[in-house]
């Protein structure tokens, strides 16, 4: 995604054009509800609260830049995605975000989880998730990641490749055992999102190609091996996706290459899984669908293709991550400087510094991601002014909201919230610049708990064995 207008400048009445989807507010200090957590609200003194605690007691806590997750919100979406697909597997997607205290969540809201990594599968196991209820990804899992799967008795794994199906057929061997697995297939559908975050077109690293003749092999070599149980079909068409148009191409080819082993070699697929990407609301421009419509639309698909295929409906899955950890996060920063930059004759950009950046959300920089943002520990009586929220980061690119009205009288030492952080900002992180990554808390009737702590700086420099960690010079930093 490109910008290339100029945004503006300082007053909202003579700027020029900010995104047809960004309209100027007719009061600075208005929410837009679906953006935000259940229990946000603004106050009289214009504090935001979220799980009855003040956005103001938490930087004081904590400090900013931080990460804060409202867990009654995240619970709630969890549960929401339960009941509407009941009767089918709800793996949450742990790669969005995961801490040992998330799992513990995700068990006792009756969810599933999918991890991705052997390290994803430690926390997963440390927070308590029934190892049966996990489910397996990645497309170059090793053999140490495959021997843990196999060892701790994890549910399911997501095969990849050929390679890999002969690397876990023989750890299986070697311990007697046998893995379930699901077969992940590329369909060739082109999902209207990113194209990093596209993974059913037939260019790119993820699955087998059914198209190809490496699906079909794929599911023959793990149901002709005895070591490996051969579960079914995995497909995932992307992320941040709001219709079901896509799926529909996805689930009539999976099924249709369901049906061709059938008759190739009488083996028939108990599973199907329809993978997850569904989109949340970053923006006012954003309409994601409830989960009652997804699951609607879903299982009319999967039904109606059945019935012209003349099969059986297979077991079906999903994958939310997103969907259930977005919302329910907001990344707190407090502001540095306030700069008007002269990009036209008598046009202006008003940048606002904050103490966090591309290391703590690396999307609208790798993406384009669009995010929103407002003032969170006060009132303001100012009119609205074109702004863009900007790291501290030695990058032109560290952006973290391009567009946003924010009251014209913004100034150093304001909070800022920006909503749905709660998915793939932790997860991504980086130490960039040296940066010390957030803490990540969640708040509930009133009360804050830590789920993972502020990164010090003793964390980051004791990898250097160059540095003295004992005569560190003493340097400002909100490392609490």
């Amino acid at each position: 995604m490109t910008h290339m207008h100029v945004a503006g400048s300082i007053h909202a009445d003579t700027l020029t054009p900010a995104p047809k989807w960004l309209q100027v507010p007719a009061d600075v200090n208005r929410l837009e509800t679906k953006l935000w957590s259940s229990t946000v609200r603004r106050g009289e003194d214009g504090v935001l609260r979220v799980g009855r605690v003040a956005v103001t007691e938490i930087a004081e806590q904590v400090g900013t830049p931080a990460y804060v997750i409202d867990e009654v919100d995240f619970r709630a979406r969890a549960r929401a995605y339960a009941d509407a697909f009941a009767g089918w597997d709800v793996y949450y997607a742990g790669k969005s975000f995961l801490a040992a205290g998330v799992v513990g969540w995700v068990a006792e809201e009756g969810l599933c989880l999918d991890v991705c990594s052997g390290n994803e599968l430690i926390v997963a196991l440390a927070g308590g998730m029934d190892p049966a209820r996990i489910g397996l990804h990645g497309n170059n899992k090793s053999v140490a990641e495959l021997e843990l799967a196999v060892d701790s008795g994890v549910g399911r794994i997501i095969v990849d490749s050929l390679t890999e199906i002969d690397r876990l057929a023989e750890i299986c061997a070697q311990r007697q055992k046998r893995a379930k697995v699901l077969v992940r297939v590329t369909a060739g559908v082109e999902a209207h999102t990113h194209e990093y975050i596209a993974t059913a077109h037939e260019d790119q690293k993820f699955g087998l190609s059914i198209s190809g003749g490496q699906a079909l092999a794929a599911l023959r070599r793990c149901a002709e091996n005895p070591h490996l149980d051969l579960r079914g079909i995995h497909s995932h068409i992307g992320s941040q996706i709001f219709e079901t148009a896509g799926f529909e191409v996805a689930i009539r080819r999976t099924l249709e290459l369901h049906k061709q082993l059938a008759e190739d070699t009488s083996v028939t697929l108990p599973e199907l899984d329809l993978g997850g990407g569904f989109g949340i609301a970053y923006t006012s421009a954003d309409t994601p669908r409830s989960p009652e419509y997804l699951a609607g639309a879903l299982q009319s698909l999967v039904a109606r293709e059945c019935r012209g295929l003349e099969i059986e409906m297979p077991h079906l899955s999903i994958e939310p991550g997103r969907a259930i950890s977005g919302p329910p996060g907001m990344a707190l920063y407090t502001v540095g400087t306030v700069k008007q930059v002269e990009v036209a004759p008598e046009a202006f950009r008003c940048y606002v510094s904050v103490d966090g950046g591309m290391s703590d959300n690396i999307r609208p920089a790798l993406y384009g991601s669009e995010y929103s943002a407002t003032v969170a520990d006060r009132r303001s009586e100012a009119g609205p002014m074109l702004c863009r929220v900007v790291g501290k980061h030695c990058e032109s690119g560290d952006i973290l909201v391009r567009d946003e009205f924010l009251p014209a009288d913004i100034a150093p030492g304001d909070l800022i919230a920006v909503p749905a952080a709660g998915a793939y900002s932790r997860s991504m992180a980086s130490n960039y610049n040296h940066a010390l990554r957030p803490p990540v808390v969640s708040v509930r009737d009133g009360k804050v708990r830590t789920l993972i702590r502020r990164e010090t700086l003793a964390d980051l420099l004791g990898l250097d064995p160059g540095v003295d960690l004992a005569n560190l010079p003493a340097v400002e930093r909100n490392d609490r």
